[in-house]
């Protein structure tokens, strides 16, 4: 396994590789403290590819001022062993210097589906995503780009910046990869204190608890999220909801009669760490 740290590095990995034969090359972008959701992420793209990428890269400009940019774990080391151990190729570990030089004023920017949920509570973060995954693809030139699917409104945003600007590449969204109580695995999981830890897996209980009240024929939104964070309130009082969002899995509008199939998607902030969630519910058909 190779380690670029420049732009020039990788570019000359991935273009040995192609020479070599390589006909599809895959990347996985990441900000490294890698868990078993990255893994399964590499191991889809190791199955399909015939070269595979690795970018670990804390982007700065997808952190607000007040956000945990400089306590973000970076554990280096074990992050390459464990890319080695599943079959990496290349690892991109750049610099924020490498990525943004001197002068560097571009953004991009998606609109309509970045401003709800993450996008109103955290200004400017999807500026900050869809700029830094541009120029890794711009970087890497992969074929397929792997993403987890908990971060919905992330890869929905990714998919919509790819298709308007004639990105030659696949965006392949992978499931979520839970702990054995639920938890959606993370990297600021490891930030949560014991008691944190405790009430985390409520966060994926008020998931379920929205997709039984909508297949047992519950239509109206606002009761489900009602429900939904009730049960927050009751199971996790450490924490405190972000929103509780029901919306279309393609517009991310936000949905109030429930005819058709919905992702509800919550965000939770706990003292040590804010954690997201989401799950697809598909509306049975004979209550449509």
């Amino acid at each position: 396994m190779k380690v670029a740290k420049t732009i020039d590095e990788i570019r000359r990995l991935v273009a040995d590789a192609r020479v070599g034969g390589a006909r599809l090359v895959g990347l996985v972008p990441t900000m490294g403290a890698l868990h078993e959701g990255h893994y399964s992420l590499i191991d889809v793209a190791r199955g399909e590819c015939d070269f595979v990428v690795v970018s670990i890269f804390v982007n700065p400009t997808q952190f607000a001022p007040n956000e945990d940019y400089r306590n973000y774990p970076r554990p280096v080391e074990n992050d390459l062993a464990g890319c080695e151990s599943h079959g990496v190729d290349a690892v991109f570990a750049p610099s924020a210097d490498e990525m943004y030089q001197a002068g560097f004023a571009a953004t991009v920017k998606v609109a309509g589906l970045t401003e709800s949920m993450e996008g109103r509570c955290r200004p400017g973060h999807f500026d900050g995503v869809c700029t830094v995954v541009a120029k890794l693809f711009n970087i890497v030139g992969p074929n397929v780009a792997y993403f987890g699917a908990k971060d919905y409104q992330q890869s929905a945003v990714i998919r919509k910046m790819v298709a308007d600007l004639d990105m030659p590449l696949r965006i392949a969204v992978c499931p979520i990869v839970r702990e054995a109580d639920g938890l959606a695995m993370s990297s600021r999981n490891a930030n949560l204190d014991d008691a944190e830890r405790i009430q985390a897996p409520v966060l994926h209980e008020s998931l379920r608890l929205a997709e039984r009240l909508i297949r047992e024929g519950e239509r109206n939104a606002a009761n489900v999220i009602e429900s939904v964070q009730s049960l927050l309130g009751e199971n996790a009082p450490l924490g405190e909801a972000d929103y509780v969002a029901i919306v279309d899995p393609d517009s991310l509008a936000a949905v109030e009669e429930i005819e058709s199939d919905v992702v509800v998607a919550l965000a939770v902030k706990f003292p040590s760490a804010r954690l997201i969630d989401n799950m697809r519910v598909d509306v049975p058909k004979t209550s449509r």
